[in-house]
């Protein structure tokens, strides 16, 4: 799976939350070794972006 360039051009929120989002994500899988990252040939972050583009996984601000 390639990185999903097609749907950030067309995300229309933060571009810097949405990146850490996916960074924060993909260190999650790594972690905890999700199966999946061997599924996609080790690409854990066009895989963490698929799955917040698609809605798989969601992400929330927390305010202080």
């Amino acid at each position: 799976m390639l990185f999903p360039l097609q749907n950030l051009v067309k995300f229309t929120g933060n571009i810097y939350e949405i990146t850490v989002a996916a960074n924060r994500r993909a260190y999650q899988m790594l972690r905890v070794k999700d199966p999946a990252i061997e599924e996609n040939e080790g690409k854990v972050v066009s895989l963490a972006a698929q799955q917040l583009f698609s809605n798989k996984v969601t992400y929330r601000i927390e305010q202080q």
